[in-house]
């Protein structure tokens, strides 16, 4: 389940419309869930060779600007 989201809302942001409105949440479980822009095909073949990417994982990209505004309202425990 979703705890919080983390950073400022889409509309916070100046998203409004439903394409490009990237987001991160903080998970119950202390995890985090991420919306980005789906970009596993042209940057698999990019990865550094120690990177793996399973079979069920997805290279997402996050604007910058939303993952530093994210970062500030990380917990740090």
């Amino acid at each position: 389940m979703i705890r919080k989201r983390l950073g400022k809302s889409p509309a916070e942001r100046g998203c409004m419309s439903n394409e490009n409105c990237p987001d991160v949440f903080e998970m119950a479980d202390g995890n985090f869930a991420v919306i980005g822009r789906e970009a596993t095909g042209p940057l698999r073949g990019h990865l550094p060779s120690d990177a793996k990417l399973g079979p069920n994982e997805r290279i997402v990209v996050v604007d910058r600007q939303v993952l530093l505004q994210a970062a500030m309202d990380m917990p740090r425990d």
